[in-house]
């Protein structure tokens, strides 16, 4: 048997799928009598269903079914995170909430493929899909390949444009790792949820054509807001080979002879 808050919840997804996409729940006050539940189990298992996309809850509003488009599916393709959003119909929008130079050190500096003491610009923005934070990003840049580079610059135009218009350089391929974690306090705050949430943990490297380190980004995945499609195809049947009988097969083997020598 199930505990009271797991019985809620159920109750609470029934209600959810009842509703259209952006309405309104009932108040705690008036939802826990008719549950029959207290406001504490109640809250507890409406914030299980926050964390997992179903209900939106915002300071000052009512907690509503989440639309469809809330969760942004990503699919594991190369393409910038306002690409993304904006093919997703949502409107992406940025804030770099630090920015400075470092030095690289060992473990960036092989990230980067720059000595140990090379600059590198650091940059720490909050990336948000409709005004809502999706992804916490911390983006490091070699100083050489852009000399001058400033926080406004990733905002408007963007880093990769920047790439194109002062170095030439485009995006060519990168390499990513895709991992679960959870979510520091510090973290948390800034994508708005509980502290210690799901989140995907994603690292990436980019590359030019000629096969330079472009980039080197760390970046936070609302796990809540975020969901990752992958492409199956079936494995391409081989047409199995006709059967040749052993004479043939010793007439074929050795080299071919020249056309020459066979339209003779």
């Amino acid at each position: 048997m199930g505990t009271k808050r797991e019985a809620v919840r159920e109750r609470l997804v029934e209600l959810v799928d009842a509703l259209a996409p952006g309405a309104a729940l009932p108040a705690e006050r008036a939802l826990a009598p008719g549950l029959g539940v207290s406001r504490t189990t109640l809250r507890s298992a409406l914030d299980e269903l926050v964390r997992e996309g179903l209900l939106v809850r915002r300071q000052g509003s009512p907690t509503v079914v989440a639309p469809e488009r809330e969760r942004a599916a990503q699919p594991l393709r190369m393409v910038s995170f306002a690409e993304d959003m904006s093919a997703r119909g949502f409107t992406p929008s940025s804030r770099t909430l630090s920015f400075s130079a470092v030095t690289a050190g060992a473990r960036l500096g092989r990230r980067l493929d720059v000595p140990p003491e090379a600059q590198v610009h650091r940059a720490l923005r909050l990336r948000l899909a409709d005004g809502v934070p999706i992804a916490l990003e911390t983006l490091h840049v070699p100083a050489d390949l852009v000399p001058g580079l400033t926080a406004a610059d990733l905002d408007d135009p963007g880093l990769y444009a920047v790439l194109r218009s002062r170095c030439g350089s485009t995006v060519a391929r990168g390499s990513q790792t895709i991992e679960p974690t959870v979510l520091e306090a510090d973290e948390a705050r800034l994508l708005e949820v509980p502290h210690h949430s799901p989140a995907f943990l994603f690292e990436r490297s980019t590359h030019d054509r000629a096969g330079r380190t472009l980039e080197f980004v760390r970046s936070l995945y609302r796990g809540d807001r975020y969901r990752l499609v992958a492409e199956l195809t079936a494995p391409r049947a081989t047409a199995p080979r006709a059967a040749v009988p052993a004479r043939a097969r010793r007439l074929h083997a050795g080299p071919a002879r020249p056309l020459a020598e066979r339209d003779a």
